[in-house]
């Protein structure tokens, strides 16, 4: 008799969870980045192919897949076949990855909401130098923003190899993550199920408060005509294809064992094929709509730097020129140039080092995505505003809470086949095994508050998750149309939800799907190949900018380890499984 399980109180429940983990910080700080390098609104047209073709199948697929089998990652693939074991250790070891680094940007959350109730901000000016005759010098070559970032938030080190010391205020903001992580998944769906209905809704209150600020921005018109004027040249260009396949890829989730995880708490009725075109198209809606915020922000800071470039070179060419006041403007600043050029050559030619060329359009051109654009380009944008603590407040608040609503998904991935398997659940109450995973994590998440743990989370972040998460759903699409059978499949669903899948479903699970993945897949192994040397981004203070480094050795071991340790799951699951049966075959062949 199958053991009783939990159940999420509603289907409204599941769909807000669902939307609380794949809605993050992706649709936020990824995706407006994707626009701004790949044709601006002419980057939803291969966006919104892969959604169909790609993100729609592949969730309703993952759902459908939990909801029957009623099982975590683990149960799951191994009731499909016994050999597909290792693909939910797969799922459950990226996820454990993931949630390791993944909480350290709630604990730079935390940092930064704590710091907005100052007045001013403390990114809004440098701070003073020992001696408190002017100000510190990494800042004033740099940008408050990027000196409060880098030295005051990180304390960054100059390498990978200058470790350095736990810096203990991001250590105590970590812990408080992860506390907070911990109540809200205390009980399992009955405080989950709870939380997601606050994840999943507020940030969407604080992106309209946005919205309508931002929209009354000064130049925030300059950004949103920068984002909806399509440059379709760039559907020729094949890394736009690859980004939007690869952007709905990952905001949705897919592959770590967390939509699985959800769905099997649903009732068997529950109607997956639904929900899963509701929860893909709030994603993407959502993604284009954090868009529409970010760009009336980036047009609002890119019209101010435009703006104050402006009037310093007028400032500067008054001064230098003794020319009487109001002469220079903005609308007549390159005719005077020209004259001024053309009466006082030499003059002009001493003073050209310090003219700078200002460019609204090379300000919006400015492509930043990641810690970048949430912590750095927003926070630049806040200090200008009005009020700029409220919105300060509100901001990271926002990024709190698409944080936690993703970790909870995390997190399920992992707890949910521990709490479903009997040896561990009928030792430890859930209360225990949610404490230990989530201390663990805590512990080792440490790595990221040293000097160096930022180069460390960006190890993690770009090649802990990729190719392994490519790899685990191409299997598990194989698996359910190849091994399990898609007609068997097919009556499945029909059980479940009174209808079977039309033709649409089947050949994008059965063909389109899967070679999009092998596609990536080459794609990224490729693009590995020909980069030659690893490189990281370093932060050299004498310089107050990014550098480029080559990763040490043992840095490229640990990359290596990274995806081998989950990648390798799935053929070491199948081959102790194919052993296992053997043995078990000759034991019985001897009795006989």
């Amino acid at each position: 008799m199958e053991k009783s399980r939990p159940l999420w109180d509603n289907p409204l429940q599941f769909v807000f969870a669902c939307i609380s983990y794949a809605v993050g910080l992706g649709n936020v700080w990824r995706f407006p980045y994707l626009c701004q390098m790949y044709g601006g609104g002419g980057f939803l047209i291969p966006y919104l192919i892969m959604l169909i073709a790609e993100g729609m199948p592949l969730l309703y697929l993952e759902l459908a897949v939990g909801q029957r089998m009623r099982q975590g990652s683990i149960g799951a693939w191994k009731i499909i076949s016994p050999y597909l074991c290792g693909v939910g250790v797969a799922s459950v070891v990226v996820s454990f990855f993931l949630s390791m680094y993944y909480n350290v940007i709630n604990a730079w959350a935390f940092w930064y909401l704590f710091h907005s109730f100052q007045d001013p901000l403390p990114w809004a000016i440098c701070p003073l130098n020992s001696n408190r005759t002017g100000y510190e010098e990494e800042c004033e070559k740099t940008s408050s923003t990027q000196y409060f970032w880098y030295r005051q938030t990180l304390n960054i080190s100059p390498s990978l190899e200058a470790s350095g010391s736990v810096q203990w205020e991001q250590a105590l903001c970590l812990t408080l993550a992860w506390l907070v992580v911990y109540l809200c998944i205390l009980r399992g769906t009955a405080s989950t199920g709870k939380v997601v209905y606050v994840t999943a809704s507020l940030p969407y209150c604080v992106l309209i408060i946005y919205l309508i600020r931002g929209l009354t921005l000064h130049g925030a018109v300059n950004g949103l005509i920068y984002m909806f004027t399509p440059k379709l040249e760039q559907l020729l260009n094949p890394k736009a294809w690859i980004s939007a396949a690869t952007q709905i890829f990952f905001s949705l989730g897919l592959g770590f064992g967390s939509l699985i995880a959800f769905a099997s708490y649903n009732e068997p009725s529950n109607n997956c094929q639904r929900h899963a075109i509701i929860v893909s198209l709030i994603n993407s809606t959502t993604s284009i709509f954090a868009s529409i915020v970010t760009f009336s922000i980036y047009g609002f800071k890119a019209t101010f730097n435009y703006e104050s470039c402006i009037n310093k070179v007028i400032l500067l060419l008054l001064n230098a020129f003794d020319l009487e006041e109001g002469s220079l403007t903005a609308d007549n600043l390159n005719e005077m140039k020209d004259y001024l050029m053309a009466t006082y050559p030499q003059e002009y030619a001493q003073l050209a080092p310090q003219i700078k060329n200002c460019s609204l359009e090379a300000e919006l051109d400015t492509a930043v995505q990641g810690t970048g654009l949430a912590f750095i380009v927003y926070s630049e944008a806040i200090k200008n505003m009005e009020v700029p603590q409220l919105y300060s407040v509100l901001y990271f608040f926002m990024l709190l809470m698409l944080g936690i609503g993703s970790m909870l998904g995390n997190t399920a991935a992992i707890l949910t086949p521990l709490t479903d398997s009997r040896a561990i659940a009928s030792r430890f109450p859930k209360e225990v095994i949610s404490g230990v995973v989530c201390f663990v994590n805590c512990i080792i998440g440490l790595i990221f508050t040293v000097e160096a743990g930022n180069y460390w989370f960006d190890i993690f972040n770009d090649y802990a998750a990729t190719l392994s998460l490519l790899l685990i759903v191409l299997v598990e699409t194989i698996a359910v149309c190849y091994i399990y059978g898609i007609r068997r499949f097919e009556k499945d669903l029909y059980t479940m939800i009174g209808c079977k899948p039309n033709w649409y479903w089947k050949i994008m699970w059965a063909f389109v799907s899967p070679l999009l993945i092998i596609s990536l897949f080459i794609f990224y192994i490729t693009d590995y190949i020909l980069t030659g040397t690893l490189q990281y981004q370093a932060w050299d203070a004498t310089q107050g900018q990014l550098v480029t480094k080559d990763y040490p050795g043992y840095a490229l071991a640990v990359i290596g380890l990274l995806v081998a340790s989950s990648t390798m799951c799935i053929p070491v699951g199948a081959l102790v499984t194919f052993v296992r049966k053997r043995l078990k075959r000759e034991r019985v062949a001897t009795v006989a």
